[in-house]
């Protein structure tokens, strides 16, 4: 649990400590956004890549040397003299934390074959919810943190917590099997798939770079993707051991469909992380720790719902509640500008607490019964990979609508293409959830 939260309260932290980052480099939002984009593009590619190197060498070992890089990259921000030092450090980071949810599931999908499914939904949920409260709660944790210690103890939390993590895994979690009888041979890394996860990274940084500047489209990008899709659709239909096995994708299309909405999902909450947080900074002049204090109800409601849902293991239910709340969320947006009371501000917020707390929780119990066995590792890194091209399509999204500054205007536009972008979302998600089953 502690080890997949990395990863999304890293995500999250940095929101509300972009402006002063800018101020210590004079840099503008131009630059200091690559802190938010590098980090989401080494996710996207490190979690279906941790999850194969899982299932390969074993998780126990990946998560370690993943908690590793954490260590690492949080020390390096932590001293980062310039803005590029602190985007690789960002980097590590996206690389260390990419280990934690692929190689928990991995962990979760053995330790249940010994018990009873209600148990299992029981710590499913607890997963979810981990990974999903600490990434809700990193934007006002960030903003109480860079006002009482500066922006470089956002960095630095990684290293205590790192050092408990490596702890608690020598003491608890099972050492794992012997190499043979892990992979049936002597010689796991000659099943890498090296071209296929060469191709995948290729074709998901050129999308990324893409998305992340619509602003000035380089289309010799979107030639790039569309090349390097084709030829890795092409190579892993002809490998024997696929890293992502597009022919299982293109029959179970329920996966495919949860992809689909997790990207969906995402964009939504991303866009109210990053775009709303800069509003209330730039157009309602809030500090970071009062932008921090308005989002933490949003954050509390979204821990206090997912809680039923994830123990009762309800993900049809919560699919529907995450496709109602992209809808009204959105149209309560509408209300907002530079003189809208307090008040309004955290009730709307609030729903969407909604879409960040039960669209984790549905979402991932649906990955768990529509994935195969023994490829829940790479399967659950691409829902990881799907959330981050959610997120990078927000980063795009508020940077066309927004231009220069966060004004009322332009939030107005983000609220119009969140709207049609809920409709479809609420529009898709009947006909996968029925297919769940209910507890």
């Amino acid at each position: 649990m502690l080890g997949s939260s990395l990863n999304p309260i890293n995500s999250s932290v940095i929101a509300t400590t972009l402006i002063a980052i800018g101020h210590t480099f004079h840099a503008g939002a131009a630059s200091t956004i690559w802190l938010v984009s590098a980090l989401y593009l080494a996710s996207a590619i490190g979690q279906p890549t941790m999850g194969r190197l899982a299932g390969l060498i074993g998780p126990r070992r990946v998560f370690l040397a993943g908690l590793a890089l954490v260590g690492i990259g949080g020390a390096l921000g932590t001293v980062a003299t310039n803005l590029p030092t602190l985007v690789a450090a960002r980097v590590i980071l996206g690389v260390g934390t990419s280990a934690g949810y692929p190689t928990a599931m991995i962990i979760v999908r053995r330790w249940a074959a010994g018990h009873e499914p209600a148990r299992t939904g029981g710590t499913l949920g607890a997963l979810a919810i981990a990974a999903q409260v600490t990434s809700a709660l990193g934007l006002p944790l960030g903003g109480l943190l860079a006002a009482a210690a500066g922006w470089r103890i956002t960095f630095f939390i990684n290293v205590p917590l790192v050092v408990i993590g490596i702890l608690m895994t020598l003491t608890w979690v099972p050492r794992d099997l012997p190499r043979t009888e892990r992979t049936g041979d002597s010689t796991p890394t000659a099943r890498l798939d090296t071209p296929g996860m060469v191709l995948f990274s290729g074709t998901i940084a050129s999308l990324l770079l893409l998305l992340n500047d619509l602003h000035h489209p380089r289309w010799w990008l979107c030639a790039l993707v569309v090349v390097l899709l084709v030829a890795l659709v092409l190579w892993e239909r002809r490998a024997d051991d696929p890293f992502v096995d597009v022919r299982m994708l293109s029959r179970n299309k329920q996966l495919s469909a949860t992809y689909l909405r997790v990207c969906l999902t995402f964009l939504l909450n991303y866009c109210i992380l990053y775009g709303l947080t800069q509003w209330l900074q730039e157009t309602r002049g809030l500090s970071a720790i009062g932008v921090g204090l308005l989002i933490l109800p949003m954050s509390v409601f979204a821990a206090l719902i997912s809680l039923p849902f994830a123990r009762h293991n309800l993900a049809r239910s919560a699919l529907y509640c995450t496709a109602a709340a992209s809808v009204i969320g959105p149209a309560g947006l509408l209300l907002f500008t530079s003189t809208t009371p307090i008040w309004i501000l955290v009730l709307i917020t609030m729903v969407f607490g909604v879409i960040s707390g039960l669209g984790v929780i549905g979402n991932q119990a649906a990955l768990y019964q529509q994935a195969p066995a023994e490829a829940v590792g790479v399967a659950a890194g691409l829902m990881r990979t799907f959330t981050y091209l959610g997120a990078v399509l927000s980063s795009s999204l508020i940077s066309l609508s927004f231009g220069d500054r966060a004004t009322d205007s332009g939030l107005h536009t983000i609220t119009f293409a969140l709207l049609g972008l809920g409709a479809v979302l609420l529009a898709i998600t009947p006909s996968g959830a029925r297919h769940l089953k209910a507890s």
